[in-house]
């Protein structure tokens, strides 16, 4: 999987598209959660594409601090359902973490994770804080990486 960073208008026709198809097949279809995806806060992230053989296949949004929340922040983190059994996740991560700390270096990153992935999200260094709570239907925690 080749990675790519680019801002919302560095993303090319093609690769907008597959992003939010991608997001949407996950977060919309796959988890039976209807909500607005498209919340008008892409333009100023930056995205991080994983791509195979021209599909996006993973992909992350990284805010700078202050934009999201009051630290750096990862969301919409997706891998492609067919994909998941390559490590593809842990990629996408490692990839928006090095992003995160040559473009808002000193940062600490926080994330609004989905509950049943704390497991993940610690092994990359995050830690819990703060209760449960839900996010579109789905539940959530938030977790610090300092």
């Amino acid at each position: 999987m080749e990675i790519k960073v680019n801002t919302f208008d560095g993303l090319t026709n093609t690769e907008l598209y597959q992003v939010l198809r991608l997001r949407s097949e996950v977060f919309v279809v796959e988890q039976d959660c209807v909500y607005q995806d498209m919340d008008n806060k892409d333009q100023k992230a930056l995205h991080v594409l994983g791509i195979k053989e021209g599909q996006v296949v993973a992909y992350t949004r990284i805010f700078k601090p202050g934009d999201y929340f009051k630290n750096a922040s990862i969301g919409r983190v997706v891998v492609a359902k067919d994909q998941r059994q390559y490590g593809y996740g842990k990629m996408i991560m490692e990839a928006s973490l090095s992003t995160i700390e040559e473009s808002f270096p000193d940062t600490a990153i926080e994330i609004s994770a989905q509950s049943y992935l704390i497991k993940f999200y610690t092994e990359l260094g995050f830690e819990r804080f703060g209760d449960d709570y839900l996010e579109d239907g789905i539940p959530h925690v938030r977790m610090l990486k300092k």
